[in-house]
């Protein structure tokens, strides 16, 4: 029904784009124009009563862009076509009409244009910035501004149906609240990140849990200390929280360098009386051997400079007391092992880990497809920073490898970018972790 809509759509656009020239030739049929201007308003403002279905205004929007723009394509093709036969036939006995007709048709043509790509441009997420830069900068460049604008069309047209899909599958279990766990969850950042609201490091993933009943707490510490110091202070976060909640325990979910600082604030600072579960995503237990070599080679003045910078920069975003160096150190393969041998699992804690390769460097963003390659030649296959060999830790372990070339990298695995990934939900991925969690008790 929707690529009906879209053709006839297109069809009443270049008829109207068209109409200028039917009507100087055969003036009888400018009774045409108002109804021509009557369909164009209504293609123009509602494109396809298909996009009713969608929940929300903001889906519905960009569906509509989608479909204006993929009429507007259809209508510039049949558009050309039609001027380009009447440039044999019409001239030069019918010249000015000719050259009114594709004035108008231009002018129809790209009010259909602007408007599509302005509802796309405005509510679209996973265009990115970097698709828009290339959109605009293709839109004057003859066939490259074709291919952009379909990959615009394709792009939003399935961002538009997965979101759909999410929303009727969360309304369709509200009630069940298949996320409310026994325990709140605290989400633990890792290194040289804050809990920001805005931009949120878990990206879309705490509001997806809340919806689906989850309590969420962040773990609000510093965003560069040696795991002893994250993991001191991790462990007052909690005691707060537990004071002030009376949850009694927390489920902690802890990304990267947080999940070495929550194994030590379980086996050293006494937070294994007050959590429950750990559960570590992407976490280096094992260290990183590329770290090692990089803190080796580069001359001591060097690491202070780029540590001295670092640490003003945190400080600006709120770090009290940064330790860019202490942070680096703690995370080599050779302080992993330290780390490994002195502190222990808790009896009392149920450990679990989560680990994702990214299969190509291009499909990581920026820095991860650089580290990628250095990672890969020193710690084999990883996620753009940690290797695979260094995930595993706990009773339970889930090893992340979706169909494709492109993997899930270090970022994506928090929804760092906001990006749908094929083949991987990251936000669904996040519901049924949680789900399991409250089927085992936590």
């Amino acid at each position: 029904m929707k690529t009906l809509f879209r053709v006839l759509d297109g069809l009443i656009l270049a008829f109207t784009a068209c109409l200028t020239g039917i009507v100087m030739l055969r003036p009888a049929l400018w009774v045409l124009i108002p109804a021509a201007i009557v369909l164009f308003l209504l293609i123009n403002l509602f494109p396809s009563p298909s996009n009713l279905r969608f929940r929300t205004a903001r889906l519905r929007i960009c569906a509509e862009g989608t479909d204006i723009l993929t009429s507007f394509l259809i209508g510039t093709v049949i558009t050309s076509a039609l001027h380009l036969w009447a440039a044999f036939s019409a001239l030069p006995d019918h010249a000015a009409a000719f050259f009114l007709s594709v004035l108008a048709g231009i002018i129809v043509l790209s009010v259909a244009f602007w408007n599509g790509i302005i509802r796309v441009y405005t509510t679209s997420i996973q265009l990115g910035i970097k698709l828009r830069i290339i959109g605009l900068l293709c839109g004057w460049i003859p066939i490259a501004h074709l291919i952009a604008l379909f990959k615009i069309i394709s792009v939003c047209s399935k961002e538009v149906a997965f979101e759909n899909d999410k929303l009727l599958l969360d309304e369709s279990r509200r009630g069940h609240a298949i996320c409310r766990t026994r325990y709140p969850i605290l989400l633990v950042h890792g290194v040289f990140f804050r809990d920001f609201k805005f931009p949120n490091y878990w990206g879309r993933i705490p509001k997806e849990l809340e919806k689906n009943g989850a309590v969420i707490f962040f773990g609000n510490h510093q965003s560069a200390l040696s795991v002893a110091d994250s993991g001191a202070e991790l462990t007052e976060r909690i005691k707060r929280i537990v004071a002030e909640t009376g949850c009694g325990k927390v489920n902690v979910i802890a990304h990267s360098k947080g999940g070495l600082d929550c194994r030590y604030a379980i086996s050293h600072c006494g937070a294994d009386q007050y959590i429950a579960s750990l559960t570590t995503i992407n976490t280096p237990h094992r260290g990183c051997l590329f770290a090692d070599y990089l803190l080796k080679k580069t001359p001591e003045n060097v690491k202070k400079t780029i540590a001295s910078s670092y640490n003003a920069v945190l400080r600006k975003l709120g770090d009290s007391h940064p330790d860019f160096l202490a942070a680096v150190y703690d995370l080599t393969d050779e302080r992993c092992r330290q780390f490994n041998e002195n502190v222990m699992d808790s009896g009392q804690v149920y450990y679990q880990s989560v680990g994702s390769r990214l299969n190509k460097a291009t499909n990581g963003k920026f820095p991860l497809n650089f580290t990628y390659h250095i990672a890969r030649h020193f710690d084999g296959p990883n996620d753009g920073l940690v290797s695979e060999s260094s995930f595993r830790w706990g009773e339970n372990y889930t090893f992340l490898t979706p169909k494709g070339k492109r993997g899930i990298s270090h970022g994506d695995m928090i929804d760092l970018n906001r990006e749908n990934i094929e083949g991987f939900d990251v936000r669904e991925f996040y519901v049924q972790l949680i789900s399991d969690l409250r089927e085992r008790g936590f």
